[in-house]
């Protein structure tokens, strides 16, 4: 099975059920960005993760290997067009240059890890529309020179 094939069924097997990522995240102990980057295949997950998603969702083996199998990051497209992710697109294009200053302002000359990383979605109730909170966290890398 391949990661296309194991997000398919992961995907339709949770509609079919009716739960949230989020509750799928609380009981099995993970973070609910995290376990949904893993299914929709954009990480690996350890055997024992891989495995504890699998049981809960009722699915074989081979999903659990697949969750396991290391991913090949590609996007199809150069500019996305989903409104959504759009728009994260057009916040690191507006934005991009002014974190890159500010982080290495504080930290020094170096990247934020997207490996040792966390991140948190959130939402804030406000009575003028309700507010989507992100909390990005990655251990800086300063680069080094030899």
């Amino acid at each position: 099975m391949n990661k296309l094939e194991m997000t398919d069924l992961i995907v339709s097997t949770r509609l079919e059920k009716g739960l949230s990522w989020e509750t799928i995240g609380k009981d099995t102990g993970m973070s609910p960005v995290w376990l949904t980057s893993a299914c929709l295949g954009m990480n690996s997950a350890p055997p024992e993760k891989a495995a504890a998603i699998a049981e809960y969702l009722g699915l074989g083996e081979e999903v659990a290997k697949a969750l396991e199998a290391f991913p090949t990051k590609i996007w199809d497209q150069a500019v996305p067009t989903d409104p959504l992710i759009y728009r994260l697109y057009e916040v690191v294009g507006v934005y991009g240059e002014t974190l890159k200053e500010v982080i290495q302002e504080k930290f020094g000359d170096g990247i934020m890890s997207a490996i040792d990383f966390s991140m948190e979605v959130d939402k804030i109730e406000d009575p003028k529309g309700d507010r989507v909170l992100l909390t990005l966290n990655g251990k800086f890398l300063p680069y080094k020179s030899w």
